[in-house]
């Protein structure tokens, strides 16, 4: 089988399905390829718990998010930021609310009606030829001509397209289509790849945690504390949350908003090592002057509980981490309960990670997102060389990506 068509768009995540919008609003017929079954699937879980849009937060610090991808985000967010976001869900029916901290999310908090209605805007748009969707249409790259060649039940397809927007994700959740297959197919075409590494995950702790530890605290949650972690001697990072204890290691919120300064360190010293404060709303001095209280027949165990409310996780994780000696002396006990040291030895697997970083370098794309080596082939979404953390910033620069290729396809096939 073979198609010539206008504009290819390969890949059905929000990217993608942003740069299909700006082009069949412009008139321009458009040919979506996906690997998968469905469309969205990605974007389906990552609305499992609450699909979490965008921030409200100001522009300037929205862009710093980025971290040194701030200059290339913040152009393309200029042209659709969380503004322009929520009022493009809105046309789509889909009221927005923000929460306590922040966040934007649907009304409903679920991602399910959000693309149900906007699949419905891509396939049926008023007076213009809507999307037409290739599902199971895995990409496989391009042939001798130039062509597009994908693999698909019915055999191998062949597509020539005027343009084409890659929008392949990066390589976490691979089982939903992000699995980073695209990597070799432009290193094989000179294009630029930084490599892929796990973002917003999880890490093993040196050594694994005692049986103990394991069989008794794996699943269960820090709750209000802090961490703070440092470079070189320098305070480089410190924030109040809560995470997860796991059977391996640490995970959830507050890792992941580390997680890429601990991934570099370990990166380049072999671990990294955060401090854990187990009370965050207490001075040292305040913490000092409990544990230094006189205790008089009860068990330091006790004598914490009572003074500190320290218990549980909270308690059982000073003796996994702490020498004996250290409990003997008021003075290091108090601190290490200011500074437990958690020492990780590895980023979880790339799959298990909510986001990666690394992936096409913005040195080597246009203004418009298109690859300058390949005339008329666009990147967009989360296959670009940046990351985030959590808190609606991923989805936004997803789209904003997605809504920029799609205005540089428009650009170059004017000027064709």
């Amino acid at each position: 089988m073979n198609l010539n068509i206008p504009v290819a768009v390969i890949g059905g995540g929000p990217a993608g399905l942003m740069a299909a919008q700006v082009l069949i609003d412009a008139g321009v017929p458009v040919h979506l390829f996906d690997a998968m079954p469905s469309i969205g699937r990605k974007f389906l879980l990552a609305g499992k718990g609450g699909l979490n849009l965008t921030h409200s937060e100001n522009a300037d610090v929205f862009a710093g998010r980025y971290g040194e991808r701030r200059d290339a985000i913040e152009k393309v967010l200029q042209a659709f930021d969380a503004t322009a976001l929520r009022a493009w869900a809105h046309g789509l029916g889909i009221e927005t609310f923000v929460g306590s901290s922040g966040r934007v999310f649907p009304k409903d908090m679920k991602a399910a009606p959000l693309l149900r209605a906007w699949l419905q805007r891509l396939r049926h748009p008023e007076g213009v030829e809507g999307v037409q969707f290739h599902m199971r249409h895995r990409w496989t790259g391009w042939d001798a001509d130039q062509n597009l060649t994908f693999d698909t039940p019915q055999g191998p397809v062949t597509v020539q397209a005027r343009a084409v927007v890659l929008a392949l994700g990066g390589g976490s959740w691979a089982r939903l289509g992000s699995n980073g297959a695209w990597v070799p197919l432009l290193a094989q075409q000179g294009v630029s790849v930084a490599p892929l590494l796990p973002s917003n995950c999880g890490f093993d702790v040196q050594g694994g945690w005692s049986e103990f530890f394991q069989s008794r605290f794996a699943g269960q949650p820090f709750k209000s504390v802090a961490i703070g972690f440092s470079h070189e001697g320098k305070p480089a990072w410190q924030r109040k949350g809560e995470f997860v204890v796991t059977a391996h290691g640490v995970e959830g919120s507050l890792i992941y908003a580390a997680s890429a300064l601990l991934r570099d360190e370990i990166a380049r010293s072999g671990s990294a090592t955060f401090f854990l404060d187990l009370l965050p709303d207490l001075s040292a001095d305040k913490v000092l002057q409990e544990v230094s209280h006189p205790r008089g027949s009860r068990s330091l165990s006790s004598h914490l509980k009572s003074r500190l409310h320290l218990d549980g996780i909270k308690s059982a994780i000073l003796h996994e981490c702490l020498d004996k000696a250290v409990f003997n002396d008021p003075a290091q006990l108090a601190a290490a309960i200011k500074a437990v040291p958690i020492c990780l030895q590895a980023a979880r697997p790339i799959d298990e990670a909510i986001s990666t970083a690394g992936g096409v370098l913005f040195e080597v794309l246009t203004p418009g997102l298109m690859l300058e080596q390949m005339p008329g082939v666009f990147c967009a979404g989360e296959m670009l060389d940046w990351e985030a953390p959590t808190g609606g910033y991923l989805l936004q620069a997803c789209f904003a990506t997605g809504h920029a290729a799609g205005h540089g396809v428009l650009e170059f096939l004017k000027s064709a």
